[in-house]
Formats: C-alpha cells, structure tokens, sequence
C-alpha cells in the first residue's frame, strides 16, 4: 500500500515529489467498470465530463471544436508564461498563437494587452489556474465576448479549485483539467473536459470520439501501444511514488539535467512536437474513479498545510507567496504547491542553485516565459526584449515549493531558511553599493 499521508510533524526521509499528488492504493488497482467520467462529473458538480489521454489532448479537442464552429477564425491567445504545451497544442491545430501579457505580479491576463490583442480572427482566450491558483477568467471572459471570441479555462493543474462555490472550468465555454502525475489525481496521463453549453459539448465529444477511433488501422494501433505504456507507468507511480523509490525514479534525472545546467530539463518542459492522442483503457479509468474518492479529503489537508506555511513565507522580507486572484470572487484554489517569488531574479537562481536538487521540493513551474524557450521557436512568436515586461519578471523570480506531505516541518524550516538567506543577499548587496 502507498504511503499515508503523515501528520505534519512526523519526520519524512527521502525524496520530496515536486509536487503534491495523491497516491495510489492497492486497491485502486483492482479491475472492474467503475465509470470515471461519471464520478468526476459528481464531483465537479456538472451535468458530464469527458476523458481525454492528457490535459494536452483535451485542448487540442477544445480547439478542434471551437475552428469547427468558427473557421473564419484562427488565433488563440494565451498567457506569455504557460506551459510549452499549450503553444505546441496550438501549433498541432494548425492555428495561430499571440502571447497576452501578466498583470505585474500575477498570472492573470492583463486586461488592457488582451483587449489590444482581441480581434475578428480571435478564436479562443485561454485564462490559465495556475498551480491551482485561481485566476482572473471574468475579465477574460467580457473582453473575450466583446471580440466574439470563446474562452477556453486552462485549470490542467486546479482539479478541485472552486470559485463562488463552483468548480473553475465552468465561466469559460470550455474548462479543461490535467490527470497527469502530480496534478493530485492521477491515471499517470490523462485529462478532462467540459463544457456548458451542449453544441459545444457535442463538438468536443466528436473531437475526442477522433482521437479514440482514428481512420487508421496504424493510428488504432499505436493508440493501443500508448495505453498500455500508460497502463506501466502507471502502475510504477503506485510502486514508486513513496518518498524512498522516488530518489530513483524522479531525483537522479533532475540531478543529471542540474549537472548540464539544463533547467528547461530540471523543469520537465523537454517536450517534443508529437503530441500523442488516443483512447483511455477501462482499466486506468478504473484506477482514477476509485482514487478520486480519496481526493476532497487530501485537498482540503494540503490546503491546511499551505494556510500553515504561507504564514511562515509571509515573515521573510521581499518574499511573496502567490494566492488566489482578488479578481475572482469566493475563490478557493488548490495547494499543489506554493509559488513564491523572491526579491530578484539573482536571488531566486541562487537558491535553485544551492537547493533544487536536494529532493527537498524546490523547482521551477516552467523554465521561462513562452516566448524565451529556444526550442518552441517554430509554435511560438518571436518577442522584442522590452515586450512582455511583467510575465518576463515573473518568470525570471517565480519558483515553487512543494505542498507534498513528505516535506514534513523540519525540512521546511531549513527551506525557508535557504529562502530567507537568499532573499537577504539583496539587502546586503544593496548596503555594500552603498
């Protein structure tokens, strides 16, 4: 069986994930038909979800539905600091993608850049919750309608988050949520969709039924082969997703990316143009509906520990941890993780520096700000140095700590100490000028 989640102050020895996900038990891995999509739809609160293989699939079928329903129109605009996916998604659409700029400080969209961007091409606006921070979708959503547009709520790391007493994904046309590992619920790869309004739901149904059944025999097939390579993965997170096996499974890559100094490695956004889409087996199905029984509880413990911790951050100076937009009224998001931004980008990459590879649940949300990854020039568009000033800044400090109940109360203290001697550098540097 998993590892239980520990009180607080129980010592933990070994590695801390990056993020806090759920762990499976034993017998969550029995066979039956036990429907996943039903259970979310309860849970969610909404009429019906729809599966997909991933978060990733589940926005590429959101498009596909939305450039059926409005072909006259092709740009979709997202935040300039997201992840990589989302731009090769769009790409894979064969769409066009602009980057909106932050409010300064915050993952919201700024208002005034998106309505500058919003035209008669505008297909979809995608607000993103990021780590389970609830984000501004209102504003979105009104200068969205204004253009004719759809919005499309990216809350791939915000299963569980509400908003006014309702789950996110439901303001937007489209909401879409990440079952990948870490994301609290697992089937190791997977996602889900919904959406309100019933045309809509129907597209996005057709969409996905196409990347389930394709055409051809060959895409069938390899579908097959990447459930079942799912279906070994995700039977190795039940195995190893404990704070010892995980050194083996998680810490010696991120030490070896550290070691290249490849922090876009270290990051997990290495990821390559094919975007795999396919059916999800009954089995991993299964496996999610019995987990998710389990879910409200675990959130609402790391909500209580982030509530805790936040607390402690909040005393160091220049430290900032990251809430829910003020914009979003009743919002309650989850705690995955903390996002901290530190006084500057030196301190923050001083502390990845001296820390991300302890295994003590530092790490980096994204490497960098969309339009600054190497890689993704080809999905991408390219951005002078003095554009995109506050998703630049907020990328160059941002930096997560982990709200997984493995980093017990020692070794947070001995984070936040690392945080708060880095976060002084500044200070003293300033003094020495002086």
């Amino acid at each position: 069986m998993a590892a239980a989640d520990p009180a607080p102050s129980q010592p933990v020895h070994g590695t801390v994930p990056p993020t806090a996900g759920l762990p499976l038990r034993a017998g969550d891995l029995l066979p039956g038909n036990v429907r996943l999509d039903a259970a979310l739809a309860h849970f969610l609160g909404v009429e019906s979800t729809q599966i997909a293989c991933s978060g990733t699939a589940a926005f590429v079928a959101a498009l596909t539905a939305l450039s059926r329903l409005s072909p006259e129109r092709d740009t979709v605009i997202v935040p300039a600091y997201t992840c990589p996916l989302m731009a090769l998604a769009v790409a894979h659409c064969g769409l066009r993608l602009a980057l909106c700029d932050l409010r300064a400080g915050s993952p919201d969209l700024d208002p005034a850049h998106l309505q500058s961007l919003c035209d008669t091409r505008t297909l979809a606006v995608v607000p993103t919750h990021l780590a389970g921070r609830v984000a501004d979708v209102a504003s979105a959503l009104r200068i969205a309608r204004a253009a004719g547009a759809w919005v499309v709520e990216d809350a791939a790391q915000a299963l569980g988050a509400r908003v006014g007493g309702r789950s996110v994904g439901l303001q937007g046309d489209i909401g879409f949520f990440s079952l990948a590992v870490g994301k609290g619920l697992t089937i190791f790869e997977g996602g889900v969709l919904l959406a309100r309004d019933p045309e809509l739901r129907e597209a996005c149904a057709a969409a996905l039924r196409e990347q389930a059944r394709p055409a051809s025999w060959r895409r069938r097939l390899a579908g097959h082969a990447w459930d079942l390579r799912r279906s070994v993965e995700l039977l190795g997170y039940w195995a190893l997703y404990r704070p010892g096996p995980l050194g083996w499974a998680y810490l010696r890559p991120l030490r070896h990316a550290l070691e290249q100094g490849d922090w876009v490695a270290a990051a997990g956004d290495d990821f390559g143009a094919y975007i795999p889409l396919h059916g999800v087996g009954r089995w991993r199905r299964g496996v999610g509906a019995r987990a998710l029984a389990r879910l409200p509880d675990f959130l609402e413990r790391t909500r209580a520990r982030a509530l805790r911790r936040i607390a402690r951050l909040a005393r160091i100076p220049g430290v900032r941890v990251l809430g829910d937009s003020p914009a979003a009224e009743g919002a309650a998001g989850t705690w995955p993780v903390l996002l901290v931004t530190m006084p500057t980008a030196h301190s923050r990459d001083a502390l990845l520096r001296e820390g991300w590879g302890a295994g003590d649940g530092l790490g980096l949300p994204f490497a960098h700000a969309l339009a600054d990854y190497a890689a993704y020039r080809h999905a991408v568009p390219r951005a002078a140095p003095g554009e995109l000033p506050h998703a630049r800044d907020l990328a160059s400090r941002l930096l997560s700590i982990s709200n997984s109940p493995w980093l017990d109360d020692a070794r947070f203290h001995a984070v936040c100490e690392a945080v708060e001697a880095c976060a002084d550098r500044r200070g003293t540097a300033a003094r020495s000028h002086a």
